[in-house]
């Protein structure tokens, strides 16, 4: 049964210790003036690719963006994406393991989700010129390992997530500002532990238990916040998740199905077609 490509961080020989948590490079240096194809794929990682200026296609869980300067990509653990970048696009691309950021506060860990909340973001010229800069920042850090240079980039990395949840807040619209930030944030929880556990939990119960919530309650933070209650949510990630597995792997029905913990094949293929439309086969034909 074959899962998804997972890429890793690759460990270099400078800094071993942090190349095995924390990668930058240019893009330019990436690219070496030959255009980038990377095919369906996922990471174990956080993925943050940076463009000043460039070009090209990005597909992440399926929905399409156009690569263009001043715009950054962030993907979480777990997702999969496509990604096409012509020759002569610069920026940053920066992978960074969850353990980097574990230890850190709360207030890190709220930047962190809320930054990684958004796929991708469209910055003003001045905030991608204070994005690239950070950014910089953390590449001459990983250059120069001076001491010191670990707690030196977790500050940088942090001051990004900020510049980030800066500009998600800035277009927020009227409803979206008038939700409390507790909402948000066990929202946000939610969504986690969606992308780790919802092949094995399919209740609402297990995830408010996990969240010390009641059912109802972290069904009124859903409705609230996107108008859908917890069971609608876990059924549109199950939903993802196989399409993940039906254009990513050449798995058989059946075995996506195991995976993804329906023990019978059959109610998972209505399952899929009732969210869908169409069947596991037919939407795996319709997307080649």
């Amino acid at each position: 049964m074959k899962s998804i490509p997972i890429r890793r961080i690759a460990a270099t020989d400078k800094a071993p210790d942090l190349s095995r948590v924390l990668r930058i490079r240019t893009v330019e240096s990436i690219l070496r003036g030959r255009d980038l194809v990377h095919d369906l794929h996922r990471h174990d990682f956080y993925f943050v690719l940076v463009i000043g200026k460039g070009t090209g296609t990005h597909t992440v869980d399926f929905s399409a963006f156009d690569v263009k300067g001043r715009s950054v990509f962030f993907l979480r653990p777990g997702q999969v994406h496509e990604l096409k970048l012509k020759a002569g696009s610069t920026g940053f691309l920066m992978e960074f393991s969850p353990a980097f950021c574990r230890h850190r506060d709360q207030v890190s860990s709220q930047l962190l989700r809320r930054a990684s909340s958004r796929n991708h973001y469209q910055l003003s010229v001045d905030r991608c010129g204070k994005v690239l800069g950070t950014l910089k920042s953390i590449y001459d850090e990983s250059l120069s390992l001076e001491p010191g240079y670990e707690e030196a980039i977790r500050s940088h990395l942090g001051v990004f997530f900020i510049e980030l949840v800066r500009e998600r807040q800035q277009h927020q619209d009227s409803q979206d500002k008038e939700r409390d930030n507790y909402s948000l944030d066990r929202l946000e929880e939610f969504q986690d532990l969606l992308e780790k556990h919802v092949s094995e939990l399919k209740k609402v119960t297990d995830y408010a238990d996990r969240l010390h919530l009641s059912a109802y309650q972290l069904n009124q933070i859903t409705k609230t916040t996107l108008g859908k209650t917890a069971s609608e949510l876990i059924d549109e990630f199950v939903v993802l998740e196989a399409r993940r597995y039906l254009l990513a792997t050449s798995n058989q029905v059946n075995q996506i199905a195991y995976l993804l913990g329906f023990e019978d094949s059959s109610y998972f293929i209505r399952f899929f077609r009732k969210h869908t439309g169409q069947s596991p086969d037919a939407f795996r034909m319709n997307f080649k």
